[in-house]
């Protein structure tokens, strides 16, 4: 087997006393906090002899990684990708051949539009053991950082988890079903298509709803754009807020703490007007 170690800067080969047979584990990072990654997590990090590690992955996680263990960037963020899919998945073979046990450390998680079932299918096929550690999603944790319930008794009874952006660069043709529904929508990878989900929600009727864009949730730059379909772009803009950033749709924003306490004010005026 060919393999890739020369091109990898810190990737040398270490001297194993004991042979390290070859060996994947997939780890979900969560939303980017360091604090939310699993207990479970950190000790496959721990017993790491090498870790590949993509662009949204908190850096201060790698202070779990044994130090003599090489650490191996591969990028994988939107518009920006240091290393195609499938030159990550061939690495992950190369390298669980010469070092041993690969960790492949993922944002969010690797099961969630995370590409981990890729990774780990391609390892199968070269009969290396596999195992997941699962993530905490950011579809889940930033809107709950934040107060959002992603369901409510009374509001609704679903939400939908999407791509705003499709491989082939094209709005996921799941929106407008999603916009149809009363479900909450969270949409990932979706702020270069905010003009077009507002469009696909304000011809559902959907122009009044509330929407929170939220940019790098649950580290200490984050930032958030409040409102309603059909003024969040102009607030978004307002805000400075980018990539990459979670984008929520529903009645559920209603209940943030922000809009909680003018709601909650104005339903107070109106029983004292009764």
């Amino acid at each position: 087997m060919a393999s890739r170690r020369k091109e990898i800067k810190g990737a040398q080969p270490t001297q194993h006393t004991t042979y390290h047979p070859p060996k994947l584990t997939l780890i979900g990072a969560g939303p980017g906090d360091p604090d939310l990654i699993s207990v479970k997590g950190i000790k496959a990090l721990a017993k790491a002899d090498v870790v590949l590690y993509d662009a949204l992955v908190n850096p201060e996680l790698l202070q779990y990684v044994p130090a003599q263990v090489p650490r191996i960037y591969v990028g994988k963020r939107a518009g920006a990708h240091s290393y195609k899919q499938e030159d990550i998945n061939n690495l992950i073979v190369d390298l669980a051949y010469t070092y041993g046990h690969v960790v492949r450390l993922k944002g969010g998680d690797s099961f969630v539009f995370g590409r981990g079932y890729e990774e780990l299918a391609h390892a199968d096929k070269f009969n290396i053991p596999t195992s997941v550690v699962p993530g905490i999603s950011s579809s889940i944790a930033v809107p709950e950082l934040q107060q959002i319930p992603l369901t409510l008794r009374g509001v609704n009874e679903s939400f939908w988890v999407i791509t705003g952006t499709t491989s082939s660069g094209e709005l996921s043709k799941d929106i407008p079903l999603a916009a149809a529904s009363d479900a909450s929508v969270i949409i990932l990878m979706g702020i270069s298509k905010l003009p077009e989900i507002v469009e696909t929600f304000s011809k559902a009727g959907k122009a009044d709803i509330p929407v929170a864009v939220i940019q790098n949730g649950s580290l200490p730059d984050e930032k958030m754009a409040i409102g309603n379909i059909h003024n969040i772009e102009e607030r978004v803009r307002a805000k400075g807020v980018g990539a990459p950033a979670i984008i929520i749709i529903g009645e559920v924003v209603a209940y943030h703490p922000a809009l909680r306490y003018a709601r909650e004010f104005s339903v107070g005026q109106q029983l004292q007007a009764q």
